[in-house]
């Protein structure tokens, strides 16, 4: 035992030498066989095969939808009743997208929704920010009761507030003002001529919300803040407060330029779901005469150009919604190609991936 400790070390230079020099006195073909038929490469090869073979497979599990969506916006009405067309057109149009342009205002939907969405988007994320500033660096009493609440708007179900939020925007009144004092104190000398507000087929709900935080998802939002300011260290905050600096113009010069990806990473989700939603748009916006003219329209209208009375109608039909819906997500597509990296960093830092 002793003569094997004090046997000396063979360095990792050494053993590539004497590697090398094995591998020297073989032929080509010997040295093919040793390093192609050992189990170390076998198994490697193995390894490849399936992970290859598994991710083809998922690939084209979650992409094969995409692909037959697009293959039909191309195709023509004659298309949907000729057997031999699959996935391939054998007259190409771009007749669907023409059509959805033209006759279901496209772009000014599309505006619309923009604008609702931005500004919804926008708000959301400074406001949120805020909160989740407030409950990560502020300690004060009733701070985790608070804090429940915020989860709790996460788990009820928004269907059950369904009624309720409807009628406090359609009869919008502020802890009762209005009422108070239209159909009150001021009832008989009728000095103010209504006691309620209709918020409902605009954009004050959503705005309203927003500012508040109680939009869709805040609650998320919040928490993902107050993770992402719990990492932060005190010792800036400290260090702006020894130099004079407010609260305020802390959070604005030192905090905010911290949290610029965190601050993209909520506005892509908060500008996704409000580009996307149902919920909402279906409970304030009732009456469609009154009612911005949104991309929640332009799918549930059928461009009039397009003839879908015959034989294969119902797939035409199909084809020209899901190329509505094409171009409802082509922009989002557009936005995440350049707001990917950030939204990556954002989620890594507000510590839910661990």
């Amino acid at each position: 035992m002793d003569a094997v400790k004090n046997a000396p070390k063979v360095k990792k230079d050494s053993k590539d030498k004497i590697k090398v020099e094995f591998e020297g006195q073989l032929s080509a073909w010997e040295r093919f066989k040793l390093k192609v038929f050992s189990m170390y490469f076998l198994k490697n090869v193995v390894v490849r095969i399936c992970t290859y073979i598994l991710l083809v497979g998922v690939s084209y599990i979650i992409i094969y939808p995409f692909i037959s969506k697009l293959a039909s916006s191309i195709m023509c009405r004659e298309d949907f009743v000729d057997v031999t067309v699959m996935l391939i057109s054998k007259n190409p149009t771009l007749d669907t997208y023409r059509a959805i342009i033209t006759d279901n205002r496209y772009f000014e939907a599309l505006l619309n929704t923009a604008i609702l969405s931005g500004s919804c988007a926008i708000i959301q994320m400074f406001i949120t920010c805020l909160i989740g500033y407030g409950f990560a660096k502020f300690k004060f009493r009733g701070n985790g009761l608070l804090f429940l609440f915020v989860i709790v708007t996460m788990v009820i179900p928004h269907s059950t507030l369904h009624l309720a939020m409807y009628m406090r925007f359609r009869y919008f009144d502020i802890l009762g003002i209005f009422n108070f004092l239209g159909g009150g104190v001021f009832e008989a000398i009728e000095i103010l001529p209504f006691t309620e507000i209709d918020l409902t087929n605009g954009y004050a709900p959503f705005l309203i919300l927003s500012v508040t935080g109680l939009a869709f998802k805040n609650g998320l939002y919040i928490f993902l803040f107050r993770q992402f300011f719990r990492g932060v260290p005190d010792e800036l905050e400290e260090s702006a407060y020894i130099d004079g600096a407010g609260t305020f113009r802390t959070f604005v010069q030192i905090i905010l330029p911290l949290s610029v990806s965190m601050l993209v990473t909520v506005f892509m989700f908060a500008f996704s779901w409000q580009w996307t939603d149902k919920y909402y748009t279906n409970v304030f916006f009732t009456s469609p005469l009154k009612a911005p003219y949104t991309l929640r329209d332009l799918a549930l209208k059928k461009p009039s150009s397009l003839d879908t009375d015959y034989a294969g109608g119902n797939l035409y039909t199909a084809a020209i919604n899901n190329t509505a819906g094409i171009m409802i997500i082509a922009p989002l597509v557009f936005i995440y190609c350049f707001a990917q990296k950030s939204l990556v960093q954002g989620i890594e830092r507000s510590g839910i991936t661990g």
